[in-house]
């Protein structure tokens, strides 16, 4: 299984294979062209509560183990699922636009569809 994590700013790669933006927002200055998404489930992304939460200086650490919770209600654990089998099948690439996508929502999906 090959899940990665890229900023959606990146040139898109050919082993990127399928391409998933896992922001709830759409990048700024990015054209729909440019970004090569080839799906776009937010219902996978944090809850807007969270994510104000985290950028309002939340830990890392809970984030993560806030978001898990969420990623546990069913849309959100079907399409995780979905993602997984895609992982299975090929590459897939988690697309976000955080400058940090190491300490983002994106790593955190990464390591629940590897696991």
């Amino acid at each position: 299984m090959s899940v990665h994590v890229r900023r959606i700013y990146e040139t898109p790669e050919p082993e990127d294979g399928v391409r998933v933006l896992v922001d709830r927002l759409w990048p700024r200055g990015m054209s729909k062209e440019e970004a090569h998404v080839d799906e776009w489930p937010k219902g996978l992304t944090p809850s807007n509560e969270l994510r104000r939460w985290f950028h309002d200086g939340g830990s890392y650490e809970e984030f993560t183990r806030r978001y898990e919770a969420e990623l546990a209600a069913p849309e959100a654990a079907g399409l995780l699922d979905g993602l997984r089998e895609s992982a299975h099948k090929g590459p897939v690439t988690l697309l976000t636009a955080s400058r940090t996508p190491e300490r983002s929502h994106a790593t955190v999906v990464a390591r629940l569809l590897s696991e």
